[in-house]
């Protein structure tokens, strides 16, 4: 099958070809690198963050001139101005802290000995906190993109990291400047999640993402930003009066009084956009039972299995 017709909307790569160092953990195959080149047809590419030299080789067996970088061979991709106008960017960021890489992949000491800088103070894989990490990520990559001519690309590959329950998706969190083209699932293979025996409820991570973002105008172009964010299910515009009623219950580990239901909701949006807020309170318990319960005279539960459990425990107490 010819490289340009390989790519699709899923890859996967169980042999991992020819290209790199297959003991520099994280690399990926050189194979992706190859079909996006043999797909898009650049006449160079360009990667900043080169690793054991991955995108150097692809480019070399695909007969195109390559200009590879990284914090082990004097270039940081942050401080560094780009010395060129790229026409195609391939970018695989670390994926957070899940590899740490100076010091551990190539010696610090080495680097600041040649270029005059400890490259464990620039190092992305080295940032304790996920906040920063994704702040120093996204200037990066509007570095990258920024440096992009006219109508060039980006194929950047990034991953999630699961820790001690929580998802950091690198994929939500990217910045996305420019058009992006596609998203592309890649395949894991030989990944350590899928070798070890989990406890509880974790799912093995075995894909990574694959963004193409092309670069459509020069000055003016969209920017697509995830921002985390706090809200209040009482002030947001679709949530029902029965889902707010039953959040408020819910944090409520006894029968509490239809007074307390009013103080809980009267200082927010879905109240104060309703002049009859107290009636639909009322409304919204007496016409749920298969949610809320009287337990009282005034007094009203969430109607779940623990609850239930409760009430019939204080019944069977009279």
């Amino acid at each position: 099958m010819s490289a340009e017709n390989r790519l699709t909307s899923i890859v996967s790569y169980p042999e991992r070809g020819t290209g790199g160092n297959n003991r520099y953990r994280g690399n990926c195959s050189p194979r992706l690198i190859e079909d996006l080149i043999g797909f898009f047809k650049p006449a160079e590419i360009c990667d900043y963050m080169c690793g054991s030299g991955t995108t150097q080789d692809a480019a070399h067996t695909m007969g195109i001139i390559s200009h590879c970088y990284d914090l082990h061979s004097g270039f940081d991709l942050i401080n560094c101005e780009i010395p060129e106008r790229p026409e195609f960017v391939f970018w695989h960021p670390p994926y957070w802290d899940l590899i740490t890489y100076s010091d551990v992949m190539y010696k610090a000491s080495e680097v600041q000995s040649k270029y005059g800088y400890d490259p464990r103070q620039f190092d992305l894989s080295r940032i304790p906190k996920w906040e920063d990490f994704v702040r120093v990520m996204n200037y990066a990559m509007m570095k990258q993109f920024c440096a992009l001519e006219h109508g060039g690309r980006m194929a950047v590959l990034v991953g999630d990291i699961k820790k001690k329950g929580q998802l950091y998706s690198m994929l939500f969190e990217l910045i996305k400047p420019g058009t992006l083209e596609n998203v592309i699932i890649k395949a894991q293979h030989n990944c350590f999640s899928n070798q070890t025996q989990y406890s509880g409820h974790f799912i093995p991570i075995l894909h990574e993402y694959l963004l193409i973002i092309k670069k459509d105008a020069s000055l003016v172009y969209p920017i697509l930003i995830t921002e985390p964010v706090q809200k209040d299910i009482r002030d947001m515009s679709g949530a029902t009066w029965r889902d707010v009623v039953a959040a408020v219950l819910e944090t409520c580990q006894s029968p509490v009084s239809l007074a307390y239901i009013y103080e809980q909701v009267e200082p927010y949006t879905k109240a104060r956009k309703n002049q009859w807020w107290k009636e639909k309170v009322r409304q919204t318990l007496q016409c749920s039972p298969q949610l809320f319960v009287n337990t009282g005279r005034g007094m009203w539960a969430l109607k779940t299995l623990r609850n239930s459990v409760k009430l019939c425990l204080a019944v069977a107490k009279l």
